[in-house]
């Protein structure tokens, strides 16, 4: 499913209505903040595998986040018993690791 030119989600097709609802603004938020504060972003893609799936109820969320940023891939996985929990890790791993490349490559540049 695509949100936008530059976001991706997969696996999420089975997931209640609510929940995707919910996926789709937490994702959103953190493309504004890509989009807005990191040059040279231009795609955004989150996966979803449950796991360890136990009869009678659901198992872990593993969440699969990988972002380019001018020709790089940053990747982030975690694994929760939280859906969002998970997505906002993961989304919050990859964010600092495109901050702290970002700072980097602008300090080389002075």
């Amino acid at each position: 499913m695509e949100l936008g030119g530059n976001i991706v989600l997969s696996g999420f097709s089975g997931r209640d209505f609510t929940e995707v609802i919910v996926v789709k603004k937490m994702v959103g938020q953190y493309a504004r903040k890509f989009t807005d504060g990191i040059p040279g972003f231009s795609r955004l893609a989150v996966t979803f595998k449950e796991v360890h799936h136990h009869e009678g109820g659901h198992g872990k969320s593993e969440i699969i986040v990988k972002v380019n940023v001018d020709g790089h891939e940053f990747a982030a996985e975690v694994t929760e018993l939280n859906l969002y929990m998970a997505l906002d890790a993961a989304l919050k791993r990859v964010f600092e690791q495109v901050q702290k490349h970002a700072e980097i490559h602008s300090n080389r540049n002075f």
